[in-house]
């Protein structure tokens, strides 16, 4: 798929200029509520798929569902991010009138480190056949983790990111509103509040290379797999806002990621023998079938665990 410069400026002024709003509609750090957070989020949602139809028109149904296939593996993973992020915050004690600035940055952040991930790994796919093997096998791995290790808990302070920037950067442990660096006596520190934006990066670094690797494996279209991430990451945001009290209802969730992830490695693998590309609607009923079922397992699981705390 060719895209002209003229589409990657449009794309990258459009997501500036949402950043943009976004900043200035929540310069005054109040709490978000959850009817704030599900409007933004259904405005995220509305954008992401509205872009696709907009390629379906400019590029053709091939295209299209390509990236809704992408979209939605990254709108799924983004709900595991989101309950890191709230372990997160939870540790270290995060105002939640704070919070929501925390994640703007970080969403700056993971933006950025997408983009140079997105380029390498399409490279390597498109100059070294092999690298199909390894990513392939790496999603694999990160599956059967993420479904068989999922309850291990989570330490942000032993990151190695996190300690690394406390040792290089003088860090006051304490909150100074929602600054990430103040003066004190004479010297410029970082507050707590830096710390934490490190961690949720450090942590968004983790899942960017298996969110990323996962749409090369539908497809190498830097402009798809850009896009796709783009738009799950600028609603990543109000997700949070608006699931993080709701995640305990979807303890299966990780269950149906986990296939999803290893669907996309031997997917990647597949591609590189004579059984090649899996076609997208396969790809994209797969990610639906498989999305559906986890988290209606999830729902029955929660609501049968309700009914049997009440009768007890």
């Amino acid at each position: 798929m060719s895209v002209p410069w003229w589409a990657w400026l449009a794309l990258t002024v459009g997501i500036a200029l949402m950043l943009a709003v976004d900043l200035f509609l929540h310069r005054d750090n109040h709490v978000i509520g959850f009817r704030e957070a599900a409007t933004w989020s259904a405005v995220w949602v509305a954008a992401g798929l509205a872009f696709g139809v907009l390629l379906w028109v400019w590029q053709g149904d091939e295209a299209a569902g390509a990236y809704y296939a992408g979209y939605l593996i990254e709108k799924a993973l983004s709900v595991d991010n989101v309950f890191v992020f709230a372990l997160v915050f939870t540790y270290f004690a995060v105002p939640a009138a704070y919070q929501h600035k925390v994640l703007f940055w970080g969403v700056v952040g993971a933006l950025a480190f997408r983009l140079v991930f997105i380029f390498v790994g399409a490279e390597l796919l498109q100059t070294f056949f092999w690298t199909a093997y390894v990513f392939g096998a790496f999603l694999v791995w990160t599956g059967w983790k993420m479904a068989f290790r999922h309850d291990e808990e989570v330490h942000p302070e032993r990151n190695l990111v996190v300690r690394l920037v406390r040792r290089v950067v003088p860090t006051d442990p304490r909150y100074h509103g929602d600054r990430f660096f103040v003066r004190l006596d004479g010297r410029r520190v970082a507050t707590l509040l830096f710390v934490v934006l490190i961690a949720v990066e450090a942590t968004d670094l983790v899942f960017a290379i298996d969110s990323v690797a996962a749409v090369l494996a539908i497809t190498t279209s830097t402009f798809i797999v850009w896009t796709a991430n783009a738009f799950a990451v600028l609603g990543l945001r109000s997700l949070y806002f608006c699931l993080a009290g709701l995640l305990r209802r979807f303890t299966k969730l990780h269950y149906g990621l986990a296939v999803l992830l290893a669907f996309a490695g031997v997917k990647l693998i597949l591609s590189e023998t004579p059984v090649g590309k899996l076609p997208v609607p396969v790809t994209l009923g797969v990610i639906v079938v498989t999305l559906a079922v986890s988290i209606g397992w999830s729902l029955v699981a929660t609501r049968e665990e309700r009914l049997a705390d009440v009768e007890g």
